[in-house]
């Protein structure tokens, strides 16, 4: 698992921001710090509530040279369905082929729900260098983060 102080991997998938395009997380870094929120899946109630979270701190995130990007295991079809739904303004990342999940250690099953080797809920916050300046993950992924918390992580890695 990625802790604080790591280098970042970097990772490719497929970006879901109304269109569908490739991403490179490499493309990324440098422009200020950049914020990857992983989630176990679009439409389920915990994530919907972290994205919309997230969303109503935009602004914030924004102000302080941050990019915002969901990351789950969700088709970027479902994504950008989700993202339209919630009138997110930040992009999101589909990784089908969880090339990030793996590359952040954060694979889970929440068999419950049927869903198997999703993301865990993980946020973190790359700086400039590439760095690992921000690492929060829970072993419950009904829980948020602190949004506050994440807010000023943003803000020092600025």
């Amino acid at each position: 698992m990625v802790v604080e102080s790591d280098t970042a991997p970097t990772f490719t998938a497929t970006l879901a921001n109304g269109d569908v395009e490739a991403f490179d997380l490499a493309d990324h870094l440098g422009d200020g710090p950049v914020v990857l929120a992983f989630f176990p899946g679009a439409f389920t109630p915990p994530c919907s509530n972290e994205m919309v979270a997230l969303q109503e701190h935009l602004d914030e995130f924004e102000a302080a040279g941050a990019t915002v990007f969901g990351i789950s295991a969700d088709s970027a079809f479902s994504l950008n369905a989700f993202r339209e739904e919630h009138d997110l303004g930040f992009d999101l990342v589909s990784d089908m082929g969880r090339e990030a999940i793996d590359a952040y250690g954060l694979e889970i099953d929440i068999e419950d729900l049927g869903l198997l080797g999703v993301a865990n809920r993980a946020v973190y916050v790359v700086d400039g260098d590439g760095t690992v300046s921000y690492a929060w993950t829970t072993d419950d992924p009904t829980v948020e983060p602190d949004y506050e918390e994440l807010l000023a992580a943003v803000e020092a890695a600025a």
